[in-house]
């Protein structure tokens, strides 16, 4: 599919809050919590970007990790956890991991990029879209690519996904096959460059830029807080960035006339 099948690509730059943002100051230590979606709302931010894990009793909660350890003031693996145990968790001390279902309804004018980090995820995510009329403003991604199949399946046509890992790794190292191959994911999602076996493996290139927009995709990346590095990129062409640093990311689209 080609992002231009999909009204959720509308914007002339997509500007992903990763986390809500999770390295703004007003931010930190508050990670995918209600706090910080809002604040990057009042910044103006339409795209949200967060991850999602599945209770044992079958709640879907947006949270990154797959343990409350890090950054909340309890412990243990969310999936084998009920829901009433990582309810009772708060991030940074102070905000109750959000569901869901919490933040599309939260949210209602937002576009939400997200992650299905778990197996269980998978089909309480795709309810969750289908529940709330949600498939045109969801795009989905799974750095797991059965995982990321079966949601292609549930979802349907209607609801835009990012391209598979294997289909990213064809995209860079097989670019002129680009338009015969990975048709299902309408964005490649992938960071600058990634370490393999002590190396730094340059992931993008310009030439990866170009192949990805004559199939007709757009290309985001993650994640990004230096505005240098967000200027360079956009000079190369990308079409999104994912930042913690919402308010860097802001100042640099205003500069260059692709805020919205």
């Amino acid at each position: 599919m080609r992002a231009a099948d999909y009204a959720y690509f509308d914007a002339p730059f997509l500007a992903f809050a990763h986390r809500g943002g999770a390295t703004y100051p007003p931010n930190v230590g508050r990670e995918n919590t209600l706090h910080a979606f809002t604040e990057a709302a009042k910044l103006g931010y339409r795209y949200f970007e967060t991850d999602v894990h599945a209770t044992t009793d079958g709640v879907l909660v947006a949270f990154h990790d797959d343990r409350l350890d890090r950054v909340t003031d309890r412990t243990g693996l969310i999936g084998a956890l009920p829901y009433r145990e990582v309810a009772a968790a708060k991030i940074g001390g102070l905000d109750p991991i959000p569901t869901f279902t919490e933040l599309l309804e939260e949210f209602p004018d937002v576009r939400f990029n997200v992650d299905a980090k778990s197996d269980a995820a998978v089909p309480l995510l795709a309810e969750a879209i289908a529940r709330h009329g949600a498939g045109g403003r969801v795009c989905v991604s799974s750095f797991g690519t059965s995982r990321l199949h079966r949601l292609r399946r549930l979802l349907g046509p209607e609801t835009p996904t990012a391209a598979s890992q294997a289909g990213i790794a064809w995209n860079r190292f097989a670019p002129r096959l680009t338009t015969m191959i990975n048709t299902a994911g309408a964005a490649l999602q992938l960071p600058v460059r990634h370490r393999v076996a002590g190396r730094d493996l340059q992931v993008l290139t310009e030439g990866l830029v170009r192949a990805v927009h004559r199939a007709g995709k757009q290309v985001h990346v993650w994640t990004v807080d230096d505005a240098a590095e967000m200027e360079r990129l956009i000079d190369l062409g990308v079409d999104g960035i994912f930042t913690d640093r919402i308010d860097i990311l802001s100042d640099v689209l205003n500069r260059r006339g692709l805020w919205t």
